[in-house]
């Protein structure tokens, strides 16, 4: 008998035969319709005020009396209370997180007091126990704006502290030989860099807008001197909020480059070959 071939059979198709398209993506236009709603919510608003105050009031708002005066003491107020903030909160943040998980809900409750309770019952029973010469100096303002920012602070280095693995980098570092000053300021800051920006913004927005504790406290800061010069000039008042509102949107912007570039720079979420040896430098120097 002849051996039988197998014969390796293939699909027929016709020269002509069409390929059938593939489907695309359907056109997200509902996002930008959001988008355009989103911007329209915001520009038109400033776009009116513009108007309303003119270009020749927004820039005579630097000339007025008080200005560069309110301006400066709020410029001050934001640079203690950022600095005062972060060092209470950011070694404590990490100590519970580190030795005392179990008190990170207490620490949760106690730092959500201060938007619990109005600013008016804070302020007043600041002045109520603050010795005279506390309350006649402006850094007892700053202290209360302190506690205002207590909230947005520990959430803030809260959630950085959750995307590390803290354990491992403490050890790692431990095990290089390093101290708890040199892990906190060698390995643990680098890689909060992200959260203490967001803190760092979070607190100037607070302390450049804050009303209200420092009408009651007798300091004229920028907000209260906006609000002051709006009964002699309500134009030139409009221009100083449209100052206020860009000079924050300035200040902000660079804390976020400047947070990012050093972001970038160190890295997240590991020790790096860097940090480790500057870690065995600074050992071996002590």
């Amino acid at each position: 008998m002849a051996p039988v071939s197998r014969a390796v059979t293939r699909p027929m198709t016709s020269p002509g035969a069409a390929k059938v398209p593939r489907r695309r993506a359907p056109v997200a236009v509902w996002r930008w319709v959001i988008l355009l709603l989103a911007g329209a919510y915001f520009i038109l608003p400033l776009a009116t005020a513009q108007r309303f105050a003119g270009l020749s009031s927004f820039s005579s708002v630097f000339t007025q009396p008080g200005f560069a005066a309110s301006l400066w003491l709020s410029a001050q107020l934001a640079i203690m209370t950022t600095l005062i903030t972060l060092v209470l909160m950011v070694p404590t943040t990490i100590y519970v997180h580190l030795r005392l998980p179990r008190l990170r809900r207490v620490l949760e409750g106690i730092t959500i007091l201060p938007i619990v309770i109005p600013p008016i019952v804070l302020i007043l029973g600041v002045l109520q126990v603050a010795p005279l010469w506390l309350k006649a100096s402006q850094w007892l303002l700053g202290l209360e704006y302190v506690i205002l920012a207590m909230p947005f602070a520990y959430r803030a280095i809260d959630a950085g502290l959750r995307a590390l693995d803290l354990k491992t980098l403490t050890e790692a570092a431990s095990s290089l030989g390093a101290g708890w000053v040199t892990t906190l300021w060698r390995v643990l800051l680098p890689n909060l860099g992200t959260a203490l920006m967001s803190a760092t913004i979070l607190i100037v927005a607070l302390v450049l807008g804050e009303f209200t504790m420092a009408s009651l406290d007798l300091w004229v800061t920028f907000p209260v001197w906006i609000v002051q010069f709006d009964q002699l000039d309500a134009q030139m008042s409009v221009g100083a909020s449209l100052f206020a509102l860009y000079a924050t949107w300035v200040i902000l912007l660079a804390i976020t480059l400047v947070g990012t570039r050093q972001a970038r720079r160190t890295g997240r979420g590991e020790v790096t070959l860097f940090t480790a040896t500057r870690i065995q430098t600074t050992v071996s120097e002590s």
